[in-house]
């Protein structure tokens, strides 16, 4: 087996296939291990005009992936790690996780309007019940329209020759990894539109049988986890899971490492975790924040998504 290129699983969608081959890249760089990328087709790719909330959220795009792992077609497997179900597979494991891509969400808009310079009633389109929420919360005057397909097919609602909506929100992550950074005309702070938990991380999944019996696999994998990626996106999801919220829920969560240095906090490092669960229409909301030393919440989180429904 470590003769021969390491196979990753991936859908076969642009974005997919650009994220999994930055994750072969940089095995290849930290292991000197070769990759290949092995393409696995799913009912979520197959089906692009339905709503994700009617067949499945977006768990449609992880079960073929997962068990073409299973069946041992592949070695491991990249998702977009929002994308995950919050329950954990004892059969997968989650081997790592590569550094975060911005987790901010990016209007694109024809004329390159910003969210404020949107005329009253302009048509925003978003596939996201968590986007849509907060975009109706920031401008009740706006007209928020459904959306699916690819990358190009929603830019193309706003930005192609026959637009028909003025504008779409879409993760940062995806439209810098596919290289349109140029179409974004805004990039919506937090304190505008909080994240979805895990957005702009990845995911990569192996067996658990097979990190348990092939010693070298392992730190292979190894090479390309950032601990403050894992972290981070650790405590989002947990809180999802806490919330027994769907990945496609209208809840939103972002967490980032602080210097104690910011907050005098005697040299530890620091997990703030910001939340809120809102209305689909944006009328109500509830939003917090927390603060907790990292040693402290690493032993909470140990393991994948390890926080218990309250």
């Amino acid at each position: 087996m470590t003769a021969a290129p390491l196979r990753i699983g991936t859908r076969a969608s642009e974005l997919a296939l650009t994220q999994s081959g930055h994750v072969g890249a940089a095995l290849v760089d930290g292991t000197g291990h070769e990759t290949e990328l092995v393409h696995v087709s799913t009912h979520g790719d197959r089906d692009r005009t339905s709503p994700l909330a009617q067949i499945g959220g977006t768990g449609v795009f992880v079960t073929a992936v997962r068990q073409a792992l299973l069946d041992g077609e592949v070695d491991v497997v990249v998702h977009s790690w929002k994308d995950l179900p919050t329950a954990p597979l004892a059969e997968i494991t989650l081997a790592c996780t590569p550094a975060r891509e911005d987790p901010r969400d990016a209007l694109c808009a024809r004329d390159g309007m910003t969210l404020a310079q949107l005329p009253a009633g302009a048509r925003v389109g978003t596939g996201s019940p968590r986007r849509a929420a907060q975009l109706l919360r920031a401008r009740r005057d706006l007209e928020v329209v459904g959306i699916r397909g690819n990358v190009e097919t929603r830019l193309n609602r706003a930005l192609g020759p026959d637009a028909d909506l003025d504008a779409v929100v879409l993760a940062a992550s995806g439209l810098r990894r596919v290289g349109k950074d140029a179409v974004i005309s805004e990039l919506l702070p937090v304190e505008v539109m909080l994240p979805a938990p895990a957005q702009g991380a990845l995911a990569v999944e192996a067996t658990t049988a097979a990190l348990d019996e092939a010693p070298w696999f392992a730190p292979r994998l190894d090479a390309v986890d950032d601990a403050a990626t894992r972290a981070a996106v650790t405590a989002e999801r947990s809180l999802l899971r806490a919330l027994e919220a769907g990945c496609s829920a209208p809840v939103a969560a972002y967490a980032q490492l602080e210097e104690a240095a910011e907050l005098a906090s005697g040299g530890a490092r620091v997990l703030h975790l910001r939340a809120l669960a809102i209305r689909p229409d944006g009328s109500h909301v509830v939003e917090g924040e927390a603060r907790v030393a990292l040693d402290l919440a690493e032993d909470a989180l140990s393991g994948p998504d390890s926080v218990p429904a309250a």
